[in-house]
């Protein structure tokens, strides 16, 4: 199986380009789903068939499915949103304003990563998710981490007992959970482990960066390489959608066309040695399968776009005499553009980039725990974390 995560700031194509490489795989004969959480029906407009909730067969070895993840949440997840929104009305907080707050961060990308935790199991060959993975819905995948396997066993023991905490709550104040509440809780902890386990495996999961020839979307698709390489995701390809082509040079688009040249330069060197991609600009809007299937001609050409393009540097976590020192991918950052903080079992990594600081959230390894963090130092695109008793 192969997952293909397609993501890249709003209006560069991603859309159009996870249409494009699911067109390419079924063609090839593999069983493909393309899943989009996109409120905006983007799949409906661009397939030119319309993509509900359920499962939708477009073309041969082709399906397709839009989710909603509100809906979704409400359906799968609504009881633990409403014993933690029970809890806040206890406290005194607004029934409205509660929900707010215990409705989960991220919702989008969380739930998405959940769907995919039970499409996985359905038999397809190739899943190409078209998505943003926001660093909020990435954080939640170390959940699990985090918590550790200890604690699930704990809070399944304590299943049977959970009814006893109706005793106590007149004197705590704020109701006790159900032992539905605790199941749920449990459940939802082992999808999180089971999706993690599917994007971290390099040999399954492809993160893919959709750019157009601009200075921004640049800049947004390495904020993205970057996130996605200190979460431990393999960024395999780049695609530069909508470059102007060959013919436009000489005319009203000229300088256009030489600025795009300028910043297709330096997209290949910034992302190297990942492979780059390129898509021109066409006459009028992609839409339909056969518009779908020439595009899919000029950017794969024989290739099959289910190939692992590029495997990237993992972390590494090793013993060095008597310290320990666990390494991150980090790319495009200099050391003027870091701040490394530990708070307790969590690295808190603040990167200053060309549009504000970005905050990262990174559990440690457990071997790290009993250990106090030394010194950090930033070696030719790797940060090495040292360790000591």
């Amino acid at each position: 199986m192969r997952i293909l995560y397609y993501t890249g700031k709003g209006g560069t194509g991603k859309s159009t380009i996870s249409c494009i490489t699911s067109i390419r795989a079924a063609d090839l004969g593999y069983k493909t789903i393309l899943i989009s959480s996109d409120p905006a029906h983007s799949l409906r407009d661009v397939l030119r068939v319309e993509v509900g909730r359920e499962a939708t067969r477009v073309v041969n070895n082709l399906y397709a499915i839009n989710i909603d993840p509100v809906k979704e949440a409400a359906e799968n997840y609504s009881i633990i949103v409403d014993y933690v929104a029970s809890v806040l009305k206890a406290r005194g907080i607004d029934e409205s304003l509660a929900y707010e707050i215990a409705s989960l961060p991220g919702m989008t990308g969380v739930v998405t990563m959940l769907k995919l935790n039970a499409i996985a199991k359905e038999g397809y060959d190739v899943i190409v998710i078209d998505t943003v993975p926001s660093g909020e819905a990435l954080r939640y995948l170390y959940v699990p981490t985090i918590i550790g396997r200890i604690s699930r066993k704990i809070m399944k023991m304590a299943m049977p007992f959970a009814e006893l905490g109706k005793v106590v709550e007149p004197l705590a104040g704020i109701p006790a959970p159900s032992k539905e509440v605790v199941e749920k809780e449990v459940e939802l902890l082992e999808m999180f482990e089971g999706v993690k386990d599917l994007l971290l495996n390099r040999d399954i999961t492809s993160l893919r960066l959709v750019t157009n020839p601009d200075s921004f979307s640049i800049a947004n698709a390495r904020r993205a390489y970057i996130q996605a390489s200190i979460y431990g995701l393999n960024t395999d390809l780049i695609v530069v959608n909508k470059v102007l082509p060959e013919e436009v040079r000489g005319s009203y688009f000229n300088e256009w066309f030489s600025e795009q040249q300028r910043h297709i330069k330096e997209a290949v060197n910034s992302f190297r040695p990942i492979p780059v991609k390129f898509l021109r600009l066409f006459k009028r809007e992609l839409k339909g399968i056969d518009d779908l299937r020439r595009a899919a001609e000029e950017l794969f050409g024989n290739e099959d776009p289910t190939k692992v393009y590029h495997k990237g540097e993992a972390v590494k976590v090793e013993y060095r005499d008597k310290y320990l020192e666990v390494t991150y991918p980090a790319p495009f950052i200099s050391k003027k553009e870091i701040e490394v903080e530990r708070i307790g079992d969590e690295l808190i990594l603040r990167i200053y980039t060309d549009a504000g600081p970005v905050d990262l959230v990174i559990p440690l390894p457990a071997i790290a725990f009993k250990l106090s963090l030394k010194k950090a130092k930033l070696i030719n695109g790797y940060l090495h974390l040292y360790f000591g008793e």
